[in-house]
């Protein structure tokens, strides 16, 4: 198994003998490679089992690094990249020659992004290269947001775990792509969409792909996955259904829920812990920062369950509430 600590020169030493590390971030763990080694980076996608049309992110250490591997970056990539760095923001944009094609998945744009955490900073300081980094979990699956999720199902292909503890953010960064130097948001996230907005000056449109060609990490219809079926479900249809069940339990009725676990939020009728088979609440106080942070860890939990259905509860569609949904409609997508 991985050996999980926080030596920064043991992690750089595998990175430069030509093995992968996982590393933490802001938003979740990451498998990295150095950038320019693609025996190493080829192994990211073969520990991962990941489809080589599924382009990756390089993440560097300072903002100068991550801007020099650009062809002539428009502005407005200067500007959203000296605001939001170190931070969950990824943008997308025309690479230059020396980025290889097995990172691009073949495109000529770049995904590049400089991460918010002391440890991994200091790791790319040391290491003065860039890692191409994907989350450390299997392909589709929940992200990790701590070494122990990494542990569990890479922890025997790969040598170290940078332990960074867990992740501050906890869902994925903004992607913001700029194809015609037009940007626009190809995957929501920690970033809002009225945050970028705010700093650009002028409205920006989506274009969330959900297809076998994605321009970007995380466009795929079914991602970020639970292995036990999950259905998402609206507010009030969500209320409805624990009405029905207290119902039900109160009234001795037959029908069991105990293979039934639920993601909620907000205030929850105590008494469902003895109704169904498990129940998580990501924030009691509706708080959406909250949520995203236990979002992955508490599918997790309910997934190690052995339950027959995961039933979550929609959040209000707003802010960072929107990137909630969208890996909870992924998370849902039959497989």
């Amino acid at each position: 198994m991985a050996i999980i600590g926080q030596d920064i020169t043991e992690a750089a030493r595998w990175l430069l003998s030509g093995d992968i590390v996982a590393i933490p971030t802001e938003t979740v763990y990451g498998l990295a490679a150095l950038a320019d080694n693609l025996q190493a980076v080829h192994k990211v996608f073969e520990v991962k089992q990941r489809p080589f049309y599924d382009p990756l992110i390089l993440h560097f250490h300072h903002t100068d690094a991550a801007l020099f591997a650009l062809q002539d970056p428009p502005n407005d990539v200067i500007t959203l990249a000296r605001h939001f760095w170190p931070g969950p923001l990824t943008i997308v944009a025309p690479k230059k020659n020396h980025i290889h094609d097995m990172i691009t998945a073949g495109s000529h744009l770049v995904a590049v992004r400089v991460p918010q955490h002391p440890l991994t900073l200091a790791l790319l300081e040391q290491l003065q290269q860039p890692v191409a980094a994907p989350s450390a979990n299997p392909f589709g699956y929940v992200s990790p947001t701590s070494p122990e999720h990494v542990q569990v199902h890479l922890g025997k292909h790969i040598p170290y775990i940078l332990d960074g503890g867990e992740c501050r953010k906890g869902i994925e960064s903004t992607i913001i792509g700029f194809h015609h130097q037009t940007p626009e948001i190809w995957r929501l996230g920690m970033i809002t969409k009225e945050e970028i907005e705010s700093v650009l000056g002028y409205r920006i449109s989506e274009s969330i792909q959900q297809n076998s060609n994605p321009k970007a990490p995380g466009q795929l219809l079914q991602h970020y996955s639970p292995s036990t079926p999950l259905k998402l479900v609206n507010q009030q249809q969500f209320k409805e259904m624990l009405k029905d069940m207290l119902h039900s339990a109160a009234n001795r009725s037959h029908h069991s829920y105990h293979t039934i676990g639920l993601l909620c939020f907000g205030h929850v009728d105590q008494r469902l812990h003895h109704v169904v088979g498990g129940m998580e609440n990501l924030s009691e106080s509706s708080n959406p920062e909250e949520a995203a942070r236990g979002l992955y860890k508490k599918l997790r939990s309910l997934d190690q369950l052995h339950l027959e259905k995961i039933y979550a509860c929609e959040w209000p569609n707003v802010g960072l509430g929107r990137a909630i949904n969208d890996r909870l409609i992924r998370s849902s997508a039959k497989k």
